[in-house]
């Protein structure tokens, strides 16, 4: 009787063949699955009000894919809380491709200034690239602050602490963070004076209240090309083809400022366990739409630059800027409002 019995595997060893099944079918499944990518409206998800650089990018590039895909995409504006409202409705979608934030670096800040977030932005996303970037620049009041260059500007409000201040965008925003670091590396003391907003903080330097602005360039680039305002240099690592002629930081002669760089960048990230083979198909088609050149004019029209970054590269820049973020939060006691 005992040779007659049919041979019934162990509990584990039906788990392990059940497993290998499982795998198998989802390496041929895939591929399949981002070929036929997307079969419906994709959403993505932008975590501020229409009009800004991160809606228009959302908007430029929504577009693009929606001709590639012959899908629509649907930008949806999430907006509150600094952009973790939005943010958490992405870590919580499903994991299929259809749901997509365009992320900001605002969003490290959350991170750094929120701690009791349900997510964390800077291991809980799928990154799909970054594509755009929002100069942020230093802007005076020619009759109010003499100073013509970074370093005249440097040695002033050496020779004076305390005697200036410095708007920026909002409390706890890239501007604000972006001036308590040029602070710190140059030992200038300035009140910093926070805006709702860059747009009613460069009207309260045109109108000689403050003196001096961190904002996006988008919002004073048509008052420095008018002499209203004073372009002095611009915060990120590299030159802009929006600000063209504006030097950045590092090229300002300033020693203290010599490595200086911040980017505020905008680019596209998928929810948690988004199949590979899906992100890396958006991650190929994002990339599509930013060579096409009408889409840089445009994005160039409206104040943007393009910086095109895989993957990897972005999660590195993330986690670097988490850290600068994490340091300035600490030295200038930066908090939520």
């Amino acid at each position: 009787m005992q040779g007659n019995t049919p041979f019934r595997p162990a509990h584990g060893a039906r788990i392990a063949a059940a497993a290998a099944v499982i795998v198998s079918t989802l390496s041929f499944a895939g591929p399949a699955a981002a070929q036929a990518f997307p079969d419906h409206p994709v959403k993505l998800i932008v975590t501020f009000t229409p009009g800004g650089a991160a809606d228009v990018t959302a908007r430029i590039f929504g577009e693009k894919l929606a001709e590639l895909w012959k899908q629509p995409v649907v930008v949806e504006n999430r907006a509150g809380a600094g952009g973790s409202i939005g943010a958490e409705a992405v870590v919580r979608a499903p994991a299929d491709g259809y749901t997509l934030l365009l992320a900001t670096n605002t969003h490290i800040i959350n991170q750094v200034v929120y701690p009791n977030l349900t997510f964390d932005f800077t291991k809980d996303f799928v990154p799909l690239g970054l594509v755009t970037s929002s100069p942020m620049m230093l802007v005076t009041n020619p009759s109010a602050l003499p100073a013509t260059t970074t370093r005249e500007f440097v040695d002033l409000l050496k020779a004076n602490p305390g005697k200036y201040a410095i708007a920026s965008c909002n409390v706890a925003s890239p501007h604000h963070f972006g001036l308590e670091m040029m602070k710190h590396a140059t030992g200038i003391k300035a009140l910093h004076v926070p805006y709702r907003g860059c747009t009613p903080a460069v009207a309260d330097v045109l109108a000689g209240h403050v003196p001096a602005a961190a904002v996006s360039a988008p919002a004073a680039i048509a008052f420095t090309k008018t002499g209203r305002l004073r372009a002095l240099a611009l915060f990120s690592k590299d030159p802009s083809a929006s600000a063209a002629g504006v030097p950045t930081f590092r090229e300002a002669g300033v020693p203290a400022l010599k490595d200086f760089s911040l980017d505020n960048y905008y680019g596209f990230m998928a929810p948690p366990r988004t199949p590979p083979a899906i992100a890396s198909k958006l991650e190929a088609d994002i990339r599509q739409v930013a060579a096409m050149p009408d889409v840089t004019k445009r994005l160039n029209d409206a104040g943007l630059d393009m910086l095109v970054m895989p993957s990897g590269p972005m999660m590195q820049l993330i986690r670097s800027d988490f850290e600068k973020y994490g340091v300035a939060a600490k030295e200038a006691n930066i908090q939520a409002e």
